[in-house]
């Protein structure tokens, strides 16, 4: 069913999705994952247009935390400024709450859920393995098991990549344990959000956990596999190759300082 919602969004492979996507096709699967580059304000205005039009019944968030997203209630979100200081965003380390006021400003009636992970989980993963670190079923989640060689190695080059090479290689393997961490738990708590509320269940995440292949669609896939899922990517170049995502949106890219600058890479 997976494939069959994608192909009404896109026909030819490498065809991105348009502007102006078609929502009605979104609508028909479980589990909606909203990809993006979280500092692209681009990025946050779609994907408010994605919840109203989506109506879900949950929405679960990457950046926040449980006890976060229990204080964003229907009342609460009347003062949507109010409640960026309530739940402490400015502190939290991610871009200013003014980007995401799209994406909260579209909840609705939504329940929303926390899917961020206490530091120490994190750090954890990265020295003992995420199948350690994991509060759930690892067997079921797929943390048991080594990834395959060639996915390992590539993961850890993007890992490599994504701190500008400044990483040790001998932590790469860590990092690449603490993403798998993160992915099972952001699944986890999209299928508690789907058993709690009946869905639709919107993820909000970035392009990294949005991914088919090894991010939280496909450990969805392999937890519940009769739930279904579509994921969206949003980049802003277009893809030299089939993009990892159902169906993706290419838009324009956001004036930023060079992150590895610092590295001296830069």
């Amino acid at each position: 069913m997976i494939r069959a919602l994608a192909f009404c969004l896109f026909f030819l492979p490498g065809v991105a999705l348009g502007q102006e996507p078609s929502f009605v096709a979104l609508s028909g699967a479980d589990v909606v994952v909203l990809g993006e580059v979280h500092d692209n304000p681009a990025h946050h205005t779609w994907q408010g247009e994605a919840l109203r039009a989506l109506s879900p019944a949950a929405v679960v968030f990457e950046m926040l935390t449980p006890d976060q997203a229990a204080m964003v209630t229907p009342a609460s979100r009347i003062d949507l400024d109010a409640l960026g200081v309530a739940i402490g965003w400015a502190e939290s380390g991610w871009p200013e709450f003014a980007l995401y006021r799209p994406v909260f400003a579209a909840l609705g009636a939504a329940a929303v859920y926390g899917a961020a992970l206490p530091y120490d989980a994190v750090r954890g993963a990265i020295e003992d393995g995420a199948a350690a670190r994991f509060d759930g079923d690892a067997v079921r989640f797929g943390l048991d098991e080594p990834l395959p060689g060639d996915q390992q190695a590539r993961r850890e080059r993007l890992q490599a990549g994504a701190h500008c090479d400044a990483l040790p290689e001998a932590l790469l393997p860590g990092m690449v344990e603490a993403q798998r961490l993160r992915d099972a738990s952001f699944a986890a708590t999209v299928l508690e959000a789907l058993s709690e509320t009946g869905g639709p269940v919107v993820l909000i995440t970035g392009n990294g956990h949005a991914r088919m292949d090894w991010g939280v669609p496909g450990v969805i896939a392999r937890a519940a596999p009769g739930v279904t899922v579509i994921s969206v990517g949003q980049v802003e170049a277009q893809p030299e190759a089939q993009a990892p995502f159902d169906v993706w949106r290419v838009t324009p890219s956001v004036d930023r300082e060079d992150p590895c600058a610092g590295f001296g890479t830069g």
